[in-house]
């Protein structure tokens, strides 16, 4: 498989090539060339199916040939080894627990497959830097997916005081070949430094770097086996059902994971609606709207993970309806919310269905609960943290104590490292340079 450039101004790249590259030079972001279409066969079997089995059937066509088929089932192993369980909410909605890796959190599977994808790729000699900027836990996931990892350095940008603490501490914490840098400004303005680095040519000339964000593709593309994975689930509980009887409500931010979304649903997946679910940084639905995409300066919300003005991934979704807006419509509703309406409904259902859900979790099942009447479909929403990462808001909330998982515990009171800096690339560029003398 190969991979061109959504701006079509840099040259195609084989799968090892765009993983290591991270970003095309033309700023755009990879995308495959071909989007294969699953057998009827794999859709019978997928409800009995591993969650490593579903990983190897659906991303072999676009790693090959870079990764053998050995090496790629090996990597599916040892990535796919939490559960994801399908778990009834209420009559209708389910939500698809994400939460349960090393780090809490759904970025947990493509931080772990990128790492393994990187190591077999970074064999050279050659040292390569991953950058990446988070909101939360994106910066947990790629620290802990690449500790210790030999010949791959990992700088990770976020905004100051715009992560919780627990998120902090499982990226300050670690040492070894991870850095941490706050910046003093927003998400969006780490991932401007990002994008600054990539494309500055004296960087590329003195290192190798390479982008652990939903952007790069080894990120993005593994986020479809929960989708797959989720269907197979749904069908199992409800045989007699319609097979595209189901709507997924995703939490979004950069939007690399409803992305994946709609990828499987290209590939076969009989998925009858998507929601774009966000809070108050709603760019993408005023973009469903009014067909106006008007990127903004992001606001903080509590749910930070998605306090993103300027989404990253936004131009595969609209690659993958060819630019079409009213194919799109289609297919994509968009959702917002505030705060308020956020805290309300984290409290109402704990305390109804004792069901503690994260914000990001929430916003989706406050989606569903809008359009599954219009779609009179079931509805799955994408719980894609654990509530205790957001310790004191949901304490706050629920008005009891919300305990730590053990993942979640072994930071606690570990002394943290980290660099800061301004909002300025030159600060940047000083770290990364200081990152080759080491």
């Amino acid at each position: 498989m190969t991979f061109y450039s959504t701006n079509r101004q840099s040259a195609d790249m084989s799968f090892s090539e765009a993983v290591i590259k991270g970003l095309p030079q033309d700023k755009g972001l990879f995308f495959p060339k071909e989007i294969p279409v699953l057998p009827a066969s794999f859709f019978e079997a997928l409800p009995e199916l591993t969650l490593a089995e579903i990983a190897y059937q659906v991303l072999s066509p676009y790693t090959t040939p870079d990764l053998t088929a050995d090496q790629l089932k090996t990597i599916c192993e040892e990535v796919f080894t939490f559960p994801i369980p399908l778990v009834e909410v209420e009559e209708g909605i389910s939500a698809l627990e994400l939460f349960h890796g090393p780090t809490c959190a759904f970025k947990d599977v493509g931080a772990r497959f990128m790492s393994r994808c990187l190591q077999a790729f970074s064999t050279s000699g050659n040292p390569v830097t991953v950058l990446v900027a988070t909101s939360g836990d994106t910066g947990s996931a790629v620290a802990n997916g690449f500790l210790g990892v030999a010949n791959i350095e990992v700088v990770i940008l976020y905004p100051e005081g715009g992560v919780s603490d627990i998120q902090e501490m499982q990226f300050t914490t670690l040492g070894q070949n991870i850095t941490s840098v706050a910046v003093k400004g927003t998400f969006d303005d780490c991932q401007s430094l990002v994008k600054q680095a990539f494309s500055d040519e004296e960087l590329s000339k003195e290192m190798q770097l390479s982008s652990a964000n939903s952007i790069n593709v080894a990120r993005w593309l593994p986020q479809m086996v929960y989708y797959f994975h989720a269907w197979g689930q749904w069908r199992k509980q409800n045989p007699a059902a319609d097979a595209s009887a189901v709507t997924f409500a995703v939490p979004s931010g950069n939007f690399g994971n409803l992305a994946a979304g709609l990828l499987a649903r290209q590939m076969g997946l009989p998925i009858a609606n998507f929601i774009a679910a966000t809070n108050r940084n709603k760019i993408v639905p005023d973009y469903l709207e009014t067909g106006i995409y008007a990127p903004a300066p992001s606001v903080a919300t509590i749910a930070n993970a998605m306090d993103v003005g300027a989404p990253n991934n936004f131009p595969r979704i609209l690659e993958l309806f060819g630019n079409d807006f009213d194919a799109l419509l289609q297919v994509v509703k968009g959702y917002w919310t505030d705060d308020e309406p956020i805290r309300s409904v984290i409290r109402e259902v704990n305390a109804q269905g004792n069901y503690l859900m994260d914000p990001h979790g929430a916003i989706g099942y406050m989606s569903l609960k809008k359009y599954l009447p219009e779609f009179k479909t079931a509805g799955i929403f994408l719980e894609t943290a654990h509530p205790a990462k957001f310790q004191q808001s949901i304490e706050a909330i629920i008005g009891t104590d919300v305990a730590l998982p053990e993942q979640l515990q072994a930071f606690l009171n570990k002394p943290k490292h980290s660099l800061s800096i301004k909002n300025d690339f030159s600060e940047l560029a000083a770290i990364l340079q200081e990152q080759v003398k080491l």
